[in-house]
């Protein structure tokens, strides 16, 4: 058998990974404990500190700073208390000033971006797993924040969920106080040990604390620092937990272009949300519609491979990583958005949750209907995913995709598409993950099943990484077979090898300016099957961090890239470059981020060197923002690309510019309005979004589109949305 060293690499890996998980079993932050006492008095949520819940309760103070040093205590002093009763938790966090002058907001938005906002936030993670839980928290103007978190640290801010919070701004603090039903989060029933942190920051001081100390290179929300909620007795037992989200809608749509009468519509659909148990979810959807989701922010597209564009709907989200997450950022086997991606889905079903500490299982069937002129077939989409916690943090996990054409006889009329009748994935993989996490990582195995494509159907990868408070080195390979097919996934290439190492390090120096500064190394290597190299690109960059947050990255690069068939630079259906072309190039660059402490905030990236076929390309990009807080937010983002390509077409420009206000009337009305110029999609597109949340979790929308041709404002189409929802507990 003739020796692989690739083969070989993911068995070293396997072994490392191995190794390393069980050396640190150990929570880190388990003596910090708060008990949490049952309250029988009524707490009304106002933002004020005088119920005897409050009195009664413990509280934790003495934060850790986590930036700009994790060396010492928090010098912006803040205080929290919890309780809870038959039906809701409670918490109140009191968040003291240090420094005269307003608070730093964007807006009254919920989920907003939380380095450009004083803000507190709670991290719960209810099974003590410390992979999976919830966040919840706001702004110091009141704007609420909710997500699930995922992978140890991630949340995600797409998730909704029903629960109450006020804020009350005082001379010397502001104070947060929140009601979050038990029925809106999942918990195993019996457990009196959740792992919890809370994460205050405050722009003022530029200053990061935490109450159980987290490390300053991992964020706050990082599941592995979390302390101990202790409960005097065991949660309360939710026996009734159903809820029906319906929806109305009515819309009229017109087409210009096609000279096309106008066209309405009026439509009924239904959400359900139903717990099998207080850990385990069912989710049902009738006739769904996403028409209010926020439209994806475009980009000048210059890449030979698909772009990913995350998901937003709410269906697919709660418990979603353990879907969507499987693999890396560009071979995920499974990705919701190939579904209703231009057909009606008629109905679907998911059952996700944790079965116990160690049992995750996701369960997920959509039913998507035909499309006549384009002789496209219903589908039926099943997913099927398991994953079993392992040694402190890490797990392993299963998935089994399956994509099959109902009913479907492809036709002998040539001139009509043809699709496949199936296509499958089956996927195993070992998330690394130690209890300090210093140590992450991960190997995966996939393999697909279609009638037309056979063997060279698999894909194998691996990556470590160590993390410590200096340092950063990491490893990928991967390896995806020219006949692997993920028609429900996001894998943009095939038939290729990739190496991928990475090494930073960052200085603190002791002067009062910058915070931290250092460099970084990283090269993506790919090669073909027979491992000849057809890309390659090494960066190193610089970046330098000031103790006010503002970053800047300076960066030098080298790109190889040997096409592995015709491809067009700029993406405009001009000049096409040859199959086995070989093109090299050096770019050098930057990125800057201003400090996020004023009303006035500015962004700026430049790009310029050498572009394929001995061309050159400039890029400049930035973005500008000014806030009347908290009401109104305007941004304007442009970018632009001047491409010159010898012996073709020429000189190429392109202009993508964005200019979007938003406007909070109060935390529970919201308007925005954004205008996107695409030059090389030759369109302006104007969109406006009115929403009024005239209850928690429940609706009013209002949307606008138009698009036009940009050279005569000529309208293409134009629609108006109306929908409403009601979030309905039964």
């Amino acid at each position: 058998m003739k020796f692989n060293p690739f083969w070989f690499g993911q068995g070293t890996f396997l072994l490392a990974l191995l190794f390393i998980t069980p050396l640190i079993a150990q929570k880190k932050n388990e003596i910090y404990q708060y008990h949490i006492r049952k309250t029988s008095a009524p707490i009304k949520i106002d933002g004020a500190e005088e119920e005897d819940a409050w009195r009664e309760s413990d509280v934790a103070r003495d934060f850790y700073m986590v930036l700009p040093m994790d060396t010492s205590r928090a010098r912006v002093k803040t205080e929290v208390r919890m309780s809870y009763d038959d039906h809701h938790l409670y918490l109140i966090a009191t968040c003291f000033h240090l420094l005269p002058g307003p608070y730093m907001v964007e807006s009254l938005r919920r989920d907003f971006t939380f380095g450009k906002n004083d803000n507190f936030l709670l991290f719960m993670d209810p099974f003590d797993d410390q992979t999976n839980g919830f966040s919840f928290g706001a702004n110091a103007a009141g704007a609420q924040w909710d997500g699930i978190m995922y992978e140890g640290g991630k949340v995600d801010l797409s998730w909704d969920n029903k629960w109450q919070s006020q804020v009350a701004t005082y001379e010397d603090r502001w104070v947060f106080e929140a009601a979050i039903p038990f029925k809106s989060i999942r918990y195993k029933k019996g457990i009196t040990q959740w792992g919890i942190n809370f994460s205050r920051l405050d722009l003022k001081t530029t200053e990061k604390s935490a109450w159980a100390p987290v490390p300053r290179q991992f964020p706050t929300a990082s599941l592995a620092y979390t302390g101990i909620l202790i409960w005097d007795q065991p949660p309360p037992e939710i026996n009734s937990n159903v809820s029906i989200i319906p929806f109305a809608l009515a819309s009229g749509l017109k087409d210009y272009e096609n000279n096309k009468a106008t066209s309405y519509n009026k439509d009924v659909g239904a959400d359900a949300k139903v717990a099998l148990t207080s850990s385990v979810n069912l989710d049902l959807t009738v006739n769904p519609d996403f028409s209010q989701v926020d439209v994806d922010r475009q980009v000048t597209n210059l890449d030979r491979f698909e772009l990913f564009f995350p998901e937003k709907r709410q269906f697919f989200l709660e418990n979603g990583d353990l879907f969507a997450n499987f693999g890396y950022a560009t071979i995920r086997p499974f990705f919701s958005r190939r579904i209703g991606l231009g057909v009606p889905i008629q109905m679907g079903a998911r059952v996700s949750g944790k079965i116990n500490r160690n049992w995750r299982i996701g369960l997920m069937d959509m039913q998507t209907g035909k499309v006549e002129k384009e002789a496209l077939p219903s589908h039926n989409f099943g997913v099927i995913a398991v994953q079993r916690r392992i040694f402190a943090r890490s797990n392993i996990g299963f998935i089994f995709i399956n994509k099959a054409a109902v009913n479907y006889d492809p036709p002998a009329d040539s001139t009509t598409p043809i699709y496949t009748k199936y296509n499958r994935n089956a996927g195993l993989e070992y998330n690394l993950a130690s209890s300090n996490n210093s140590w992450t990582g991960k190997i995966l195995f996939l393999k697909s099943f279609s009638p037309d494509k056979k063997g060279k159907d698999f894909v194998h990868a691996a990556n470590l990484q160590y993390t410590n408070r200096a340092w950063m080195i990491s490893w990928q390979q991967e390896y995806v077979g020219k006949n692997y097919n993920a028609e429900v996934g996001y894998v943009p290439r095939q038939g290729y090898v990739r190496l991928n190492p990475l090494m930073s390090y960052l200085f603190f120096p002791k002067g009062t300016h910058v915070l931290s500064h250092g460099p970084q190394a990283t090269s993506s290597l790919f090669f073909n099957n027979s491992f000849r190299a057809t890309d390659n690109e090494t960066t190193f960059s610089y970046l330098i961090t000031l103790r006010t947050q503002a970053r800047l990255n300076l960066w030098t690069a080298h790109n190889y890239v040997k096409l592995l068939k015709g491809f067009d630079p700029t993406n405009s259906g001009r000049d096409t470059l040859a199959t086995g072309t070989q093109h090299y190039w050096n770019s050098y660059g930057f990125d800057f981020t201003s400090k996020p402490q004023r009303f006035f905030t500015y962004a700026a990236s430049l790009r310029n060197g050498g572009y394929y076929n001995h061309g050159s390309r400039l890029s400049v990009s930035g973005e500008l923002g000014y806030r009347f807080q908290p009401y109104v937010g305007i941004t304007l983002t442009s970018a632009y690309n001047d491409i010159r390509i010898p012996q073709s077409s020429g000189q190429t420009t392109f202009w993508l510019i964005g200019p979007r206000i938003d406007v909070t009337l109060t935390n529970t009305l919201f308007i925005t309005g954004f205008a996107q110029y695409n030059d090389q999609r030759n369109n302006v597109n104007l969109n406006a979004r009115f929403q009024w949340r005239y209850r928690p979790a429940s609706d009013l929308f209002i949307v606008y589109t138009d698009n036009y041709l940009p050279e005569t404002f000529f309208v293409k189409n134009r629609a108006l949305v109306l929908k409403f929802t009601y979030w309905w507990n039964i």
